[in-house]
């Protein structure tokens, strides 16, 4: 199964960041991975949660705006030039990343990307041609599936 994001569409007003990620917390789900993104008007809160079932259905519930999307997760070094030599494949096919984004720090020495391409299974195919490791729900501690 391939790695499933939560986006959460929020009013930009005070609290509204609060009210979700304590909602999530007090259910016991855990953020593995997250961004926020402002537009006009509202902000884009992009969420890897441990069970997006649970966190589907408090979005449900809530009456938040939501939707879930595929996204791919790769490891890559954490040194210069790394993003490149990734994206090089890609921009060959001419595939399309809507948006992306990053977290760093691990003693590993490497860095996790998590994109969304505009043709999810094209960009799978061709990372996976050119040898790059794609990261599942298992290593990010996610619930295998998607119940909802």
């Amino acid at each position: 199964m391939g790695l499933k994001q939560l986006s959460v569409f929020l009013e930009n007003s005070p609290g509204r960041l609060h009210e979700v990620t304590a909602a999530l917390g007090e259910a016991g789900i855990n953020l593995r991975a997250l961004s926020l993104a402002d537009t006009a008007g509202f902000g884009v809160l992009r969420l890897l949660v441990s069970d997006l079932a649970r966190a589907r259905k408090i979005a449900m519930e809530r009456h938040w705006p939501a939707r879930v999307d595929d996204v791919v997760a790769v490891r890559i070094p954490d040194v210069p030039g790394s993003l490149a030599r990734l994206l090089e494949p890609l921009r060959g096919k001419r595939i399309d990343i809507e948006y992306m984004y990053a977290f760093t720090g691990f003693a590993s020495g490497e860095a996790v990307m998590i994109f969304r391409f505009r043709n999810h299974l094209e960009a799978k195919r061709v990372l996976g041609e050119s040898g790059v490791r794609l990261l599942g729900a298992k290593e990010f501690g996610l619930l295998e599936g998607d119940d909802g």
